[in-house]
């Protein structure tokens, strides 16, 4: 299942209010039990649809396990992801690859995901580096702020969201690429 980037060209909000079932039925690197046993976020209920571009939320009780629902072409698609281990770095600062938000390199995660198919059941993932928190969005519309400074995107809203679901689904690409053989 790929997604052309050009794909995930939609007008804002890009997910549409997404119930528990629909959520966990997303899922497509782990099987269905493991989808059923997750932790879904806090305040699902009652969150503010509108400004939600993907879901994104780590395990309250697992703080190592985390997950990713997001649009994916014509549909939505979950992923579990797993952070790495936090070492301590020389490096001063880290940028999101999905918001490109510059962060203290505290704040930015590496995830890995397990690829589809037969390539995740060989072991094999899939890596990037993101927002902690999984906030992108809110980052994006000013209503979170990192603790290292930021140059100014003056591009539209629109445009920077639309730049960031591009990310996303490249990343997407990946986890849902069965490159084992």
């Amino acid at each position: 299942m790929t997604c052309p980037v050009t794909a995930v060209r939609r007008i804002i909000p890009a997910v549409q209010p997404l119930d528990e079932n629909r959520i966990r039925k997303s899922f497509v690197n782990c099987s269905k039990g493991e989808a059923q046993r997750l932790a879904l976020p806090a305040g699902l209920a009652g969150l503010d649809w509108s400004e939600v571009d993907f879901l994104g939320w780590r395990d309250p009780r697992a703080a190592q396990n985390a997950y990713l629902v997001a649009p994916y072409g014509d549909e939505v698609v979950g992923v579990a992801l797993r952070a790495a281990a936090k070492h301590r770095s020389s490096v001063k600062s880290s940028l999101c690859a999905f918001c490109g938000t510059i962060h203290a390199a505290t704040d930015v995660s590496l995830f890995a995901a397990r690829r589809v198919g037969a390539a995740g059941k060989q072991g094999n993932t899939v890596g990037t580096y993101v927002c902690a928190d999984l906030a992108c969005g809110l980052y994006l519309r000013g209503k979170r702020r990192p603790a290292v400074h930021n140059p100014v995107d003056r591009a539209p809203l629109a445009e920077r969201v639309e730049r960031m679901l591009a990310n996303v689904a490249r990343f997407l690409d990946e986890v849902t690429t069965d490159n084992a053989g």
